[in-house]
């Protein structure tokens, strides 16, 4: 146990100080929040053709409110908790791909419905979207990735995690 949470919290600090190097932030982490941004857009546009994406903004074009996904609204960082996570755990590679792969889809489809719920959310009521955004989704997008983990660590084959 001590040894999963020492290399765990070693891997974090890893992964968070490699994602915020400025190459890594231009190359990786700016397109994906622009992604972020364009799939949320398309999303929305499904049901409300008057909303319009430029960057890593969402803008309604009817009334003028946008949001901006910054960083620490684009679930970056509960996903590099939940690998960090993943990777310290004594499991096969095989499953921490799967883990990994797995729980970015989850973290990042919850992101998505956080995204745009907070696009309609903000434009219904600010006290309610700043309240939603600052504690709600924080908590929530966390939360997403603590049960992903513990998800992953009951689906894994018992002899698997006694093959190593």
């Amino acid at each position: 146990m001590l040894r999963f949470f020492l290399v765990f919290l070693v891997l974090q600090g890893v992964l968070f100080t490699v994602e915020l190097l400025r190459p890594v932030q231009r190359a990786v982490i700016i397109p994906f929040t622009e992604f972020l941004a364009l799939a949320s857009g398309w999303l929305i546009k499904l049901f409300d053709s008057q909303v319009v994406t430029y960057g890593v903004v969402i803008q309604s074009t009817a009334n003028s409110f946008g949001v901006e996904i910054a960083a620490g609204c684009n679930g970056v960082e509960a996903t590099i908790i939940l690998v960090a996570a993943i990777l310290a755990f004594p499991a096969p590679w095989k499953y921490k791909l799967i883990g990994i792969a797995s729980g970015f889809l989850a973290i990042q489809g919850l992101n998505l419905v956080r995204i745009i719920s907070l696009f309609y959310l903000g434009q219904w009521n600010m006290t309610a979207f700043e309240w939603a955004h600052l504690y709600v989704w924080q908590a929530l997008i966390m939360l997403d990735a603590l049960i992903v983990w513990l998800v992953w660590i009951r689906m894994m084959p018992e002899r698997a995690a006694h093959a190593l």
